[in-house]
């Protein structure tokens, strides 16, 4: 029984109880992994790897002297999110994304829950991701944030909390989608007996939701999905959505201004082109507006959007929901718009420019997290209880010299997972990020990326700092995959 010996040590664990039963759901899998031998699922998790190497499923470390190519470290454990669980946290998701829609649409145009003094002006104004050119802007269909993924952990007492927004260019959905398709031929007889909820379709929803804000709501729209290159460390994702839609990819270099349209160079000559999913930071996407040095972007695209002759998901401007000190407000942003109540709760935060929340903050740096507020992917972060007393200092001098740039939570006990390590299984922290589609509707896609932490005791699952992921179970009342 190769979980005979698997312990939870006091945390919430995704599989069993407390009392080592397995959760309401999770018998299948428990008694599936129990019946095979420590070499079988060694053999498997091989064969899973070699699947996702084979099929160029890889990201780029940046400054990584073993190699930039390589896959994503994958669990054949699967991640399992309960049909009541889910059903709050696809309702939380729902409102939340309704709602920072509405305050990116206001702060960027009437900017009235500022005057209403509900989020402090000068938070906005001194963000880096606040886009002045973005000042007046009025997407189609009045939708900013067409793509997102929430981020979420669940904490000791069982609970899901968002841990961070990422309505710009979220990335990871492509593991999501290959991971499932690989865990079927790992596991196939499970998806037969178990309800777990497709993910397939989430090409289809893309692809519908891109359609949606065409210029003129044309038919059979021109789509592109945007991307900086091969060099980028999300390129095969890229290249993988554009694929699953059967739609071009392609970089600036291929893409010209002509008459305030858009076009493409093809080997037909230029077409029109009415929608793009870029893959492109905002900064770079128009060196006429942001960055005169891009070469990534093409000049006069802004024009061309201002001007309603194409459309871009997500809309320019979307990152002001993003910086990490914005999302402290994010319970008074639903409130204010929608006069409800958060579903989904955040981290308890203190911001470094409240004096107040600096304060402590500087007196508790052993026991929190801190975080700068626009780095992702694990950089910039203090992991207070695993830090030294030089690591501190120096942070304590960061945040004291630019103190809108950090901003701290406590040290949650991150729920676990059953992982495979070496020739044995191991609980192994994990987070949690489900992806959304806002086209004539916010649609969640029922499972998501989960991150796992392979060191052990690490809370860091970023794949930059050596995280891994798993396939994600959300358990339905229809067996089908």
């Amino acid at each position: 029984m190769t979980l005979e010996s698997y312990q939870t040590n006091g945390f919430y664990d995704e599989l069993f109880k407390a009392d080592g039963a397995p959760h309401s759901g999770a018998r299948p899998l428990v008694e599936q992994i129990d019946a095979l031998s420590k070499k079988e699922l060694q053999r498997r998790q091989k064969a899973a790897e070699d699947i996702l190497y084979q099929s160029g499923n890889t990201f780029n470390v940046y400054g990584d002297k073993k190699g930039t190519e390589k896959i994503l470290p994958f669990d054949i454990i699967p991640r399992m999110v309960s049909a009541r669980d889910w059903d709050k946290l696809e309702r939380g998701i729902r409102q939340r994304i309704h709602a920072l829609n509405l305050f990116i649409q206001d702060i960027y145009n009437d900017q009235k829950i500022l005057k209403d003094g509900v989020v402090p002006a000068e938070m906005i104004f001194s963000s880096a991701c606040y886009l002045k050119p973005c000042e007046g802007l009025k997407p189609p269909k009045g939708v900013w944030t067409h793509i997102s993924g929430t981020d979420f952990v669940r904490d000791a007492d069982g609970e899901f909390y968002v841990l961070e927004d990422n309505l710009r260019c979220p990335s990871g959905i492509s593991y999501v989608l290959e991971n499932r398709a690989v865990l079927k031929r790992i596991l196939p007889t499970l998806f037969h007996t178990m309800k777990v909820r497709p993910v397939s379709d989430y090409g289809d929803h893309l692809y519908k939701t891109l359609k949606h804000i065409a210029p003129g709501g044309k038919d059979d729209p021109n789509i592109i999905v945007l991307t900086p290159g091969i060099y980028n460390s999300a390129y095969f994702e890229h290249a993988y959505l554009a694929q699953q839609m059967g739609v071009p990819l392609a970089q600036g270099s291929d893409l010209v201004v002509e008459d305030d349209k858009v076009w493409m160079r093809t080997t037909a000559g230029l077409k029109q082109v009415d929608v793009i999913y870029r893959r492109i930071d905002d900064e770079f996407i128009d060196p006429e507006i942001f960055r005169k040095e891009s070469v990534l972007g093409i000049p006069g695209i802004m024009r061309c959007y201002r001007k309603g002759t194409v459309a871009l998901a997500n809309a320019p401007g979307t990152g002001i929901a993003d910086d990490k000190a914005i999302y402290a407000y994010v319970p008074r942003i639903i409130k204010y718009y929608l006069g409800e109540d958060p579903i989904s709760n955040n981290v308890r935060t203190y911001i470094c420019e409240d004096d107040t929340d600096r304060a402590y903050v500087l007196e508790n740096l052993d026991k929190l997290v801190v975080k700068a507020v626009n780095l992702s992917g694990g950089y910039g972060m203090l992991i207070g209880p695993k830090s030294t007393k030089a690591e501190q200092k120096q942070f304590a001098a960061l945040i004291k010299a630019k103190p809108r740039d950090y901003i701290a939570q406590p040290t949650l006990a991150l729920s676990r997972c059953p992982t495979l390590v070496g020739s044995g299984i191991e609980g192994r922290h994990v987070d949690f990020r489900p992806y959304s589609l806002y086209g004539e509707e916010i649609f969640t896609l029922p499972g998501g990326l989960t991150r796992v932490a392979l060191k052990k005791g690490s809370l860091v699952v970023n794949s930059s700092q050596g995280g891994g992921s798993k396939d994600t179970w959300v358990l339905g009342e229809a067996a089908n995959v």
